[in-house]
């Protein structure tokens, strides 16, 4: 096998041309650093993507998975998992921002790339001051909504614990349509009427598909 030419290898690259021209592969095989003595670090990277089959699923990989991975032993394994991890919270906001929710707009930038690729429902609760200014994230649960499994004990326990002044809620839709169904609505209802009792106002119920959002207050559904 001919050797890369330097100005062909991706480390030199990116220096010329920048980290935006360079695939996929190119980007996984400075991250992977180096090959096997069998096959190139361009040969052990493109052997991940095709593993993965979508870039966008590499947020999933386990450690197992990529240990499977000839080429890729115990340190860089490691160290692509703390590069994916970095990778994902750089597209989320940290609550240290103190992010003052103003509109649904505001929650779908808080949420949106965290929750939008998820393989199953995950439902959130965002508790906030009486600024509604975020103070506490939580997820309450994962599985598909239902009226009957989405517990008010378990929201409004934490609201109690954080002294809440709001609530806002959401979850992911992983048909990637964010349109509310029956049981949502439903679910949103039981979950306004316990606010009442504890004097905690639930103020939306924010529903992600894939880049898109719906607000059910603003839907008029509540």
């Amino acid at each position: 096998m001919l050797a890369m030419l330097k100005q062909d290898q991706p480390r030199e690259r990116l220096m010329t041309y920048g980290a935006e021209q360079l695939t996929n592969q190119e980007l996984l095989a400075i991250i992977i650093n180096t090959g096997s003595k069998d096959e190139s670090v361009l040969e052990v990277a493109n052997k991940l993507l095709v593993s993965m089959g979508n870039i966008r699923d590499m947020r999933y990989l386990t450690l197992q998975e990529l240990l499977d991975i000839k080429g890729i032993g115990d340190k860089k394994a490691v160290t692509m998992l703390a590069m994916i991890e970095l990778a994902v919270r750089m597209h989320t906001h940290s609550l240290e921002d103190r992010v003052k929710i103003k509109s649904p707009q505001c929650v779908a930038d808080l949420l949106m790339e965290r929750m939008r690729y998820f393989t199953q429902e995950h439902f959130v609760a965002l508790y906030l001051n009486t600024k509604n200014v975020v103070i506490h994230e939580q997820v309450i649960f994962k599985g598909s909504l239902n009226a009957s499994i989405v517990h008010p004990r378990e929201v409004f326990r934490e609201a109690v614990r954080r002294s809440a002044a709001n609530i806002i809620v959401c979850h992911n839709h992983p048909s990637g349509d964010p349109t509310p169904s029956v049981e949502d609505i439903e679910a949103t209802k039981r979950l306004i009427n316990c606010g009442t009792l504890f004097g905690i106002e639930m103020l939306d119920h924010i529903i992600i598909g894939d880049g898109v959002f719906i607000s059910i207050k603003e839907k008029g559904l509540l």
